[in-house]
């Protein structure tokens, strides 16, 4: 398909303190990633919430960003959206963002879920048991990073390829397991340190050198929120230990 038969591609995200710049929201930069990926020329347009701006009313009545305008077509799922673009932005023209490896969508998915409990908690009893949760699914994460994928073993060779290389999740390119799980990761890193005074040891160098080849790239770096957006979206839930 010619660039000239696309349809206008539009994002609406969740705006920021401001009004105008881009605010806390994983799935609207998963989102944003994947478009750039894609090589697809795209606006952006942020969403100020608390306005209830007529956009919202006229196009996505109920819905919250992030949506997608696609020609004349409205989608408001995340996860639909994802496939509609994947399946509609596909080769030759468009670069194909599946991961091959079934295993590095589901890689790092508990980690979240470990990040809410052990941010959310007030009690400083529990605080350690907690914070051995989120530890125990970064170090599973690592450990993920640090295997070889299949395609990274040559069978032929007698180096010993104990330990993988790879940038990213599914290989040295990302991909929208990628774009899933780095905005998260992103927020765990950000707000545990605000918080919590946690950082993610260093020691988890598999991790580390994920996260460092993620920050080199554009898609993720420039679709960041800021961190203040980040650590003001979190004020109210984030627990002071008491």
């Amino acid at each position: 398909m010619a660039n000239a038969e696309l349809p206008q591609v539009e994002l609406f995200v969740k705006a920021g303190l401001d009004g105008q710049s881009i605010g806390n929201c994983p799935f609207s930069q998963r989102l944003f990633m994947v478009l750039w990926l894609k090589g697809v020329t795209f606006n952006v347009t942020t969403v100020d919430m608390r306005k209830k701006p007529e956009v919202l009313k006229d196009l996505a009545p109920g819905a919250q960003p992030p949506f997608l305008l696609y020609g004349t077509e409205v989608k408001t799922d995340t996860n639909k959206i994802e496939e509609f673009l994947e399946e509609n932005l596909s080769p030759p023209k468009f670069p194909k963002l599946a991961a091959k490896n079934p295993e590095s969508n589901t890689a790092g998915l508990d980690v979240f879920s470990k990040f809410s409990a052990y941010i959310k908690n007030s009690n400083p009893a529990m605080n350690d048991t907690l914070e051995k949760g989120l530890l125990k699914a970064l170090a599973k994460l690592d450990g993920f990073l640090s295997t070889p994928l299949p395609e990274e073993i040559d069978e032929n060779s007698t180096e010993d390829e104990s330990v993988s290389t790879r940038h990213f999740l599914d290989g040295d390119e990302l991909t929208l397991a990628d774009c899933n799980l780095l905005p998260k990761l992103h927020i765990v890193k950000v707000v545990c340190l605000k918080y919590r005074g946690f950082e993610i040891p260093r020691s988890l160098s598999s991790l580390w050198r994920y996260l460092d080849s993620a920050y080199a790239r554009e898609e993720f770096s420039s679709t960041c929120p800021a961190d203040q957006e980040i650590e003001q979206a979190y004020t109210s839930v984030a627990r002071a230990l008491k």
